[in-house]
């Protein structure tokens, strides 16, 4: 039975292809963590700089232009076609790493790999949208992300012990046949899954449909600094503290520690938000606390791993609850058919990632690569005027407290 929710939507949940993707999620978030945090040290062992940023530039100049005009492929072949188009990709690109280890070839299989990377988890999140409902949307989207984080909290610690022992072939051998599984796993359970776009418009009308909807603005902002977070930490944390005289494997440990709050916190909150609170005030004490945490990366001179384990558990509490808030957020106020929408709002990645290896590149030229971590702490503090100035959405409760007037 398809239900019409506050905000007009008229959706129906469909509990066995969300829990298809979910699986898929899981697999996905494992492979995509072999890669995550030795990708930087890749591209320095094969330029033989820190200065890194410039590789990740040019592929996310190409994913925002391909998830500017995704859409339109989607009104061509449909969702389910491009995941499996975005892994075979993908397994392209590691069996190309493999035959090509540690050489500026491989960076060219890397960028293609990344472009891939950020096809398959935008298309994975737009078919989730399409078998679920917006009154659960915090508890779906709160536990496809503990999910996909479960598999992602497995990969630092086995990627930093395959590349002590067998180099990058061993990591990237290891996510070859992860992803073989995947698009196996893909071929069988999610197939017929089109749910083709209806409408086909182009750049230019998606960007005024978009800028009138001030809301989904605000979010695309707090998502932007997100992913601006992510961009620069994921890039420079492991550079930075293999240069305070710490060990991979020491890395692998301390990595796999700060990913537990993915797991244990957002389905908990999306919950909440579901339920009893919304989003808003969620989001601004989360970015408060984003903020601080980066700070401390800027300040702190400790050579103590627990130390740093500690500054990264706390930057990633505040990084997990903003992930399932701005989740929970958007995808109340969209529907399965808003593909444009979904697409625009998963450009914040590109766009992040643009602006700042752009701004970071620049920066390195004249400061340390304590510099960053400055600057990410300030776009961090940015968001949380938009985030005060966002129209919370209604909980079950005041859904209920309104019905009872």
């Amino acid at each position: 039975m398809k239900n019409k929710n506050q905000f007009g939507h008229v959706e129906k949940i469909d509990r066995k292809r969300v829990h298809f993707i979910n699986i898929t999620s899981f697999l996905m978030g494992f492979a995509a963590a072999l890669f995550a945090y030795v990708i930087s040290s890749y591209f320095k062992e094969v330029l033989g700089t820190d200065n890194v940023g410039f590789i990740y530039l040019l592929a996310y100049l190409i994913i925002l232009f391909i998830l500017l005009h995704l859409h339109k492929i989607v009104y061509i072949f449909g969702k389910s076609f491009i995941l499996h188009l975005s892994i075979i990709l993908k397994i392209i690109s590691v069996f190309g790493l493999v035959m090509f280890p540690v050489s500026f070839t491989g960076i060219w299989f890397l960028v293609l790999y990344t472009i891939a990377g950020t096809l398959s988890w935008t298309i994975l999140s737009s078919i989730l949208e399409s078998f679920s409902v917006d009154n659960e949307s915090g508890r779906i989207r709160g536990m496809h992300l503990s999910i996909s984080n479960a598999g992602y909290l497995m990969g630092p610690l086995l990627s930093s012990q395959l590349l002590n022992k067998y180099g990058f072939n061993g990591v990237f051998l290891a996510s070859l046949i992860v992803y073989i599984g995947i698009f196996i796993f893909n071929l069988i359970y999610i197939r017929r899954t089109n749910h083709k776009f209806s409408t086909k418009i182009n750049v230019s009308e998606l960007l005024k449909k978009v800028y009138k909807r001030k809301n989904i603005m605000r979010i695309y902002y707090v998502s932007f600094v997100l992913e601006f977070f992510y961009a620069l930490m994921i890039i420079y944390v492991p550079i930075y503290l293999l240069e305070k005289g710490f060990t991979w494997d020491q890395l692998g440990v301390a990595f796999t520690v700060m990913l537990i709050p993915f797991v244990l916190v957002q389905y908990p909150v999306g919950l909440m938000a579901d339920k009893k609170t919304g989003e808003k005030e969620f989001l601004i004490f989360s970015f408060f606390i984003l903020g601080i945490s980066t700070l401390l990366f800027y300040f702190s001179d400790s050579k103590d791993i627990m130390v740093w384990t500690t500054i990264l558990v706390l930057g990633r509490i505040g990084a997990a609850l903003i992930e399932i808030l701005r989740e929970s957020y958007f995808f109340k106020r969209i529907d399965g058919n808003d593909v444009d929408i979904v697409d625009f709002f998963n450009t914040s990645r590109p766009v992040a990632f643009i602006v700042a290896t752009a701004i970071s590149s620049i920066l390195l030229l004249f400061f340390s690569t304590t510099s960053v971590f400055l600057l990410v702490a300030i776009v961090c503090f940015s968001a949380i005027y938009p985030a005060l100035k966002l129209a919370d959405n209604k909980s079950e409760r005041d859904v209920r407290k309104e019905s009872a007037c």
